[in-house]
């Protein structure tokens, strides 16, 4: 029997059927091809499914599995979980059902020694700023600001902010005054 990595995700709060059709996507695809596949995906699951396949990796590096390039999405199997069941009012005193449905998905990583992946994602890590830290820089700009001469200040009180028409036509209440 071939070695298998497998990640389980239970009580995931959209329906089996959505979630279903983007594991569909990255089945059978190598580990680096279905992450790229989860990243360019706009629907909902795939944030969801991305960790799992993300867990299943660190799953298999934690048992001592060699090399990660040869890892596949092997199955992507999405069970109905349990539903909650609620009601939406309707005419004439009637009501309407309303099932919020769950999934419970399981994500199974095999070993195929002949794949060979044709990219790898490169994560840029940050870089550490070398000059002074955030804070000094809040309190050179208060003290700047503080420092003004004379003169501006006299001319920053003169004229009226830019903004102040804004607020005070969406904001009219007593509380905002001139």
């Amino acid at each position: 029997m071939a070695t298998q990595y497998t990640a389980k995700l239970s009580y995931l709060r959209q329906a089996p059927r959505k979630v279903r059709s983007v594991g569909d996507l990255i089945k059978g695809l190598s580990v680096n091809e279905a992450e790229a596949q989860l990243l360019a995906q706009t629907r909902r699951p795939a944030k969801a499914l991305l960790k799992l396949l993300r867990s299943a990796v660190a799953n298999a590096k934690n048992n001592k599995h060699g090399d990660l390039q040869h890892l596949f999405v092997e199955n992507v199997r999405v069970d109905g979980g349990p539903m909650l069941k609620r009601i939406l009012p309707r005419a004439r005193g009637s009501a309407s059902p309303i099932q919020k449905k769950m999934s419970h998905v399981t994500l199974t990583l095999g070993v195929n020694e002949k794949l060979k992946s044709r990219f790898t994602i490169v994560v840029p890590k940050k870089a550490k700023a070398t000059g002074p830290s955030a804070d000094a820089k809040k309190r050179t700009k208060r003290v700047a600001k503080t420092d003004q001469p004379e003169k501006e200040a006299e001319s920053n009180a003169k004229t009226p902010q830019k903004n102040k028409a804004f607020w005070k036509r969406n904001f009219n209440r007593k509380t905002i005054g001139e």
